[in-house]
């Protein structure tokens, strides 16, 4: 039976994306779309792309009737405070914010510098990332959204971190403008952002907090930087391993990890430009992939992970996930391949 689906906040970018995703799933249908600011207006006033797609319009959150499944799109702290009145309207809520990713409120607290509004909730929150999370996410009925700079840490480290295979990493990340949201700011702002390759989180960044919670705590730290890319997350991981290891064994590790993983390509070809991932290649698409090499001399591996912040890192995966809590097939609405060239 298709299930009714509603975004609260879907004006954003991770709203349009949602709405792209959703529209072309087997087994879902659009209810209702909210935003303070269009409501009454059609959803391509602010998603172009989904003109003579989509005739849904705007409506206000206080209008969100009982539906299936709520995607919520809210800032940050917004959806946290009133989960329960959106947990009473649809059985399954998938908050993409940052509100329940990490299940310590204690840790939520060291990262993000305040009381988590709904503690209560937390013990009962999945996260959503399929890769990690499979067997928790069936049946459950709150999931919270991804870091788009975790997810691309995470699977790029997975499986070294299951092996216990290291020692120490420092990760360098490159991230599109889209990361920073539809409301352009100081640093997101095209003129200042254009032609650029700014760090703007030499180390600590928050989204470190779900690596270790995921992938257990590693001696880890996180370079981000803003390039001149609209889409995509680079994760570059510098790996002092445990022990030497080959080329021979990073593949056994790698496809142990993968070979079923519907979304995740190991890309580590000898030769040839596309050698490595690169978030270009799966712009638009649901798709992370990951590559690895060894240098013979130090022993030194890097690890490599290209996603769509604004898939992968975000409406993807939330729809992966909610494929599995309602039992749809995994890839359901999620079969772009991505654009080349991009």
């Amino acid at each position: 039976m298709t299930k009714s689906v509603s975004i609260v906040g879907g004006s954003g970018y991770t709203g349009g994306e949602l709405l792209r995703l959703l529209h072309a799933h087997p087994e879902v249908e659009i209810a209702q779309v909210t935003s303070r600011k269009l409501s009454g207006q059609p959803v391509h006033r602010s998603h172009p792309n989904m003109r003579g797609y989509l005739d849904t319009v705007y409506s206000l959150p206080d209008e969100v009737e009982s539906c299936d499944v709520i995607f919520l799109c809210m800032p940050h702290g917004k959806a946290s405070s009133e989960i329960e009145h959106w947990r009473s309207i649809a059985p399954l809520v998938i908050d993409l914010s940052a509100d329940f990713r990490l299940r310590d409120p204690q840790n939520y607290q060291k990262w993000y510098g305040e009381e988590h509004p709904s503690p209560q909730a937390l013990s009962e929150v999945v996260y959503g990332l399929p890769e990690i999370s499979r067997d928790q996410l069936s049946g459950a009925g709150l999931i919270s959204g991804v870091g788009c700079n975790a997810t691309a840490m995470t699977l790029a480290l997975l499986p070294l971190a299951r092996a216990g295979l290291i020692k120490r990493c420092i990760a360098d990340i490159k991230v599109g403008s889209s990361e920073a949201g539809a409301e352009a700011n100081s640093g997101s702002h095209h003129p200042v952002r254009a032609r650029t390759a700014r760090t703007y989180s030499a180390f600590g960044h928050r989204h470190l907090a779900e690596v270790n919670q995921s992938l257990g705590q590693l001696d880890l730290d996180a370079t981000v930087t803003a390039i001149d890319m609209v889409r995509g997350v680079l994760c570059t991981a510098h790996i002092e391993p445990t022990e030497q290891l080959e080329t021979k064994d990073l593949w056994k590790l790698y496809r142990g990890a993968y070979n079923n993983e519907p979304f995740v390509r190991i890309i580590a070809d000898r030769s040839g430009p596309n050698r490595f991932p690169d978030p270009r290649i799966v712009v638009g698409s649901n798709n992370a992939d990951v590559g690895f090499c060894v240098d013979p001399s130090s022993g030194r591996i890097i690890s490599l992970c290209a996603i769509d912040n604004l898939v992968k890192g975000a409406a993807g995966s939330a729809v992966q996930s909610m494929n599995i809590a309602l039992g749809f097939p995994e890839t359901a609405g999620l079969g772009f391949p991505g654009l080349h060239p991009a």
